[in-house]
């Protein structure tokens, strides 16, 4: 867990922002987009950074539902 005083890590910074860029595209109406880019974060993440691929793991449950079968 980052404590207010500590800044975050460059690679958790930019998870961050990457998170926030798909957020941006699930409300544009982009959620298959973006759930394709949060699966190849997961899957380069899975073995070297468990924390990130978490969150974008996260990401993934929480927006599939968004998704739906025409899209895919």
């Amino acid at each position: 867990m980052v404590r207010p005083t500590e800044a975050p890590t460059a690679p958790t910074a930019i998870a961050g922002i990457l998170l926030s860029s798909l957020e941006a595209l699930v409300a544009a109406g982009q959620a298959e987009a973006a759930c394709r880019f949060a699966g190849e974060a997961c899957a380069a993440l899975r073995a070297r950074d468990p924390a990130g691929w978490r969150r974008f793991n996260v990401f993934l449950h929480r927006t599939a539902k968004y998704v739906s079968l025409e899209d895919v």
